[in-house]
């Protein structure tokens, strides 16, 4: 039930690969924990891990890319479409390898999400994702990494952060090891922030 304080967040999820963070959102809405429902799946990737978790989990998914939608303007046009009719108050991006359209930038301004494998303004910007974000920290000597929650605008990385956490990187750390252990708490720190978003302890606009 919704208070003055409270909102349910209908929220979709974009995701190019393997689909843990949406994973993580899906299983936290189901058991109550997060007060809202993922309404979409979208993926840009057909073979996505993403869209096959989505359809076992009972999610309607939706692979929508450059292949499906050759022209760049009717991509953003069939994304927004499912946005809007399945109803979505916000939308989160989950390990999503693609720039959002200027339509669906523009309706859902303020409410589109991402999640980066950093401290942002550090290790952020074109081809900064994944591994080659940890490669980076870790070649560069840092004793802390962490993750960041932001606002979506046009270029990568560039828009409002909203949360971070901290992550120590330890001397044995290797990609792969750090990899991990970033990823870990994106699943939980994505969820409490989402929480923070639906009893209004965190303001998006």
């Amino acid at each position: 039930m919704e208070s003055e304080n409270t909102k349910k967040l209908q929220i979709a999820i974009f995701a190019s690969h393997t689909g843990t963070n949406m994973q993580a959102i899906i299983d936290a809405c189901r058991r109550g924990d997060l007060n809202g429902d993922v309404c979409a799946v979208i993926s840009n990737n057909s073979n996505s891990q993403a869209l096959e978790k989505a359809r076992t989990s009972g999610v309607r998914a939706y692979h929508l890319s450059n292949k499906t939608h050759p022209e760049e303007d009717e991509l953003d046009e069939a994304i927004y479409k499912v946005l809007t009719e399945s109803g979505t108050n916000i939308v989160v991006l989950a390990g999503y390898m693609k720039k959002i359209g200027p339509k669906v930038l523009k309706h859902y301004k303020g409410r589109i999400l991402n999640i980066h494998p950093s401290l942002l303004p550090k290790y952020g910007g074109k081809g900064m994702y994944g591994s080659n974000v940890h490669r980076a920290v870790i070649d560069a000597g840092e004793k802390i990494t962490g993750v960041t929650i932001h606002l979506v605008e046009e270029e990568y990385d560039t828009g409002k952060i909203i949360r971070q956490c901290e992550i120590e990187v330890l001397e044995s750390d290797t990609i792969d090891t750090l990899s991990k252990r970033v990823l870990e708490k994106e699943n939980s720190f994505y969820v409490e922030t989402l929480k923070l978003i639906s009893e209004n302890e965190i303001k998006l606009q």
